[in-house]
């Protein structure tokens, strides 16, 4: 196990500030208690070296020791195995946890990013792609509704896939989009009211008005 280092943007616009993704590992960073330090590289101009240790440019990747990990989904599940604070110890209850974390990613958001994306943009309300994920996010989010009305957290205690469930479902509840799904609204709440989550989004708030 080597030093923790986090690397995000220096700046980001303020429309996208608290939801850009280095707040999942700074979340799980913090609900584990494992010390790490923040990095920034430019958002604009970036460099090859920001492209060596992620390939598509974004943000974040962390670094441990001599490792490397790039994509929010890789380093919670890295940060998993170093904390029993983010991963069941009980390989039921674990693979649980682990198969929650990539639904958020591949189930939930694969429906709820380009709905929010026109959102940012204000496309409008009559555009057939709006309605057509309108209905996709509507069908995900009725499914979640289900899953959620009878449980806490996803898998036994909280864990990363809650981190990254309800940080998906965050940017939903934005444009109020959990609206008609009130199981759904209170596991964001709850979760957020985490005082890990409050950190982290602090953190990253602080981080980026900084550079203004």
């Amino acid at each position: 196990m080597g030093e923790l280092i986090l690397t995000t943007f220096d700046w980001v616009p303020e429309m996208p500030r608290g939801f850009v993704r280095d707040l999942r590992v700074r979340w799980a960073l913090e609900e584990a208690g494992l010390p790490y330090r923040v990095e920034s590289v430019p958002f604009q101009d970036r460099a090859p070296a920001h492209f060596a240790h992620q390939p598509f440019g974004q943000v974040p990747w962390l670094t441990d020791g001599d490792l490397s990990i790039f994509e929010s989904g890789a380093i919670l599940l890295h940060l998993g195995e170093r904390s029993p604070a983010l991963l069941p110890a009980d390989s039921r209850t674990r693979a649980e946890a682990v198969e929650w974390l990539f639904a958020a990613l591949n189930s939930v958001e694969m429906a709820s990013l380009p709905w929010a994306l026109f959102k940012f943009w204000d496309v409008g309300a009559d555009s057939p792609a709006v309605e057509k994920f309108d209905s996709f996010v509507e069908a995900r989010l009725g499914h979640m509704e289900t899953v959620l009305e009878g449980r806490e957290w996803l898998a036994g205690d909280f864990s990363v896939a809650d981190i990254m469930m309800a940080d998906v479902l965050r940017l939903v509840d934005r444009f109020d989009g959990l609206a008609k799904h009130p199981a759904c609204r209170r596991y964001v709440e709850r979760a957020t009211a985490r005082p890990a989550f409050a950190k982290a989004h602090a953190d990253q708030m602080a981080h980026f008005a900084a550079a203004d």
